[in-house]
């Protein structure tokens, strides 16, 4: 075991884009744990959007961190020492140790993975908080029909890629918006969506590229990230669409107003925006349960990795996360892992 816990702390708070300078790297004492609580190695680390807005001032739908502590995140760890009878050493476990290479817990909305049944990294992706994003938004609020047009943005991260997977599996026509053209060729050849906008090339001819690829309209839209991807979308929902709204990537470095849509069109089209958290709906997966792992297991859902090694290049990997440089689930590894291969 290494002699210290090396931890990511929120140094400052950023004003816009994030910098490295927001960020400290310290090495502190591994914890012990107290009757009642188990300490875990960090394996898996993982690293999205969402932490762009913990890092802010202003209150969000979650607390946010405090100036001088580790920054939040989900983990897979493996127990190393225990003291409560629930947990054993040696146990694999899906928590929120955030960015440390050691946390203390008592276990609570802790759960225990079995390496046998899915790779332990795949509790941070496609069977964890992303593939339950995807599933809740598309299936209870999005509500698919076979034969309608569904559009996704941001569709080679860890959430867009199992949406328009799942859009396919129900009889959908699967549309992607991606930034690249190596990414759209992944969304098709290899994640079979029908077709993919590469909205950096297509520049201001976005509004033409999303109608060839989707001429029958829009009837849900799977939003994540915002701004002018959003505009070209909304424009062209059908009638009674349903937009689940995941994320807006694109807006949260920004620190004046946003321009957006024409909101009025959502009106016209008597079209139905939920805002959704998936953490609210933890409780009501069996959907998800039932249908996704045997997906994947099966072949029939599909994921890509994208990962980091050493916790220290977290705050970099971050950083490049919202500028869109990662392909697939951004992932980092704090240390080794026993069962893969």
């Amino acid at each position: 075991m290494p002699a210290s816990n090396r931890r990511v702390l929120l140094k400052s708070r950023p004003q816009g884009e994030p910098t490295s300078a927001n960020f400290d790297v310290v090495d502190s004492p591994i914890p012990e744990p107290k009757d009642g609580e188990y300490l875990s190695r960090t394996i898996w680390m993982s690293l999205d959007p969402y932490m762009r807005g913990r890092m802010a001032e202003a209150k969000g739908y979650a607390a946010n961190v405090n100036l001088g502590d580790p920054m939040v995140g989900g983990t897979v760890g493996q127990v190393v020492k225990s003291k409560n009878p629930n947990f054993k050493e040696g146990d694999f476990v899906v928590e929120q140790s955030g960015w440390q290479s050691y946390a203390v817990s008592k276990g609570v909305g802790v759960m225990k993975l079995d390496p046998d049944v899915a790779p332990l990294s795949t509790a941070l992706s496609v069977l964890g908080m992303p593939g339950m994003t995807a599933w809740w938004g598309l299936m209870q609020i999005g509500k698919p029909k076979a034969g309608e047009t569904v559009v996704v943005s941001a569709a080679s991260g860890a959430v867009g890629s199992v949406v328009g997977q799942l859009a396919k599996l129900h009889g959908c026509r699967a549309v992607g918006i991606a930034g690249g053209k190596d990414k759209c060729d992944y969304v098709v050849k290899e994640l079979g969506f029908d077709a993919c906008v590469d909205y950096r090339a297509a520049g201001k001819d976005l509004f033409k590229e999303l109608r060839v690829a989707a001429p029958r309209g829009i009837d849900v839209y799977f939003e994540n990230v915002g701004g002018a991807v959003q505009a070209a979308v909304v424009a062209q929902l059908n009638d009674f669409a349903r937009v689940p709204l995941c994320g807006l990537i694109s807006q949260y470095n920004a620190t004046d107003a946003t321009p957006g849509p024409d909101w009025r069109l959502l009106l016209i089209k008597r079209a139905t925006v939920t805002g959704f958290i998936v953490s609210d709906h933890f409780g009501q997966m069996d959907g998800f349960w039932k249908e996704v792992p045997a997906a994947v297991k099966a072949g029939k859902i599909k994921y890509r990795e994208d990962i980091v090694k050493g916790i220290e290049n977290a705050p970099e990997a971050f950083i490049g996360l919202l500028k869109g440089r990662n392909f697939g689930k951004l992932l980092v590894q704090v240390s080794d892992d026993p069962t893969r291969r």
